[in-house]
């Protein structure tokens, strides 16, 4: 359990900040900006949430819980030390990746093939999951970078690209019958 009695502690006003195991970064890090990316993606999905209900609601819900392993995943370096580590070390695995899935094609099963590019918008539950969707996105290519150097998760990984993927579906599905808005190539010509 985490115990917040004071939230400012004057670590971090020459530039760095502490990973969860310890080790001390400067607020730049590659790693810091991917954890980083995912705080902010969680921070969309709440502003997501005040235009959705029921299940959707509540899957937003769920995948807001999980962005806070993901950030405590992304922000512990050294997988391979996790079994040294004083604490059980919060990972995400791949029973979440697949949860993903499975309401990604619940969705889409309700909704007509694509049969062009769609544009963010739409409804204005569609038009913050497609911001959300970007950010995502971006969160995953911090995520890649680490994994690039040997030091990520490789389920967080598979995790985001699959999360941005659920975020297109849901911004579609979110559109319902009002449909999606269709990119019409060279319209301004």
């Amino acid at each position: 359990m985490v115990v917040l009695n004071k939230i400012y502690t004057r670590t971090g006003d020459k530039g760095d900040t502490a990973l969860s195991d310890g080790t001390r970064v400067a607020k730049h890090d590659p790693r810091v900006e991917a954890y980083g990316t995912v705080d902010e993606l969680n921070a969309t999905l709440g502003i997501a949430r005040l235009h959705a209900d029921g299940a959707l609601a509540t899957q937003l819900s769920v995948i807001q819980n999980e962005l806070f392993d993901l950030g405590a995943d992304l922000s512990r370096p050294g997988m391979e030390r996790d079994a040294e580590a004083p604490y059980p070390v919060l990972r995400i695995i791949q029973t979440q990746v697949d949860r993903l899935e499975t309401e990604i094609d619940a969705m889409n099963a309700a909704l007509p093939a694509l049969r062009s590019f769609i544009l963010p918008g739409g409804s204005a539950l569609a038009a913050h999951l497609h911001l959300c969707r970007t950010v995502a996105r971006r969160a995953e290519r911090r995520a890649t970078e680490l994994a690039a150097g040997g030091d990520a998760n490789p389920v967080a990984v598979k995790y985001l690209n699959r999360l941005s993927d659920w975020l297109f579906v849901a911004a579609r599905a979110a559109n319902g019958a009002e449909g999606d808005v269709l990119w019409v190539p060279g319209a301004s010509r």
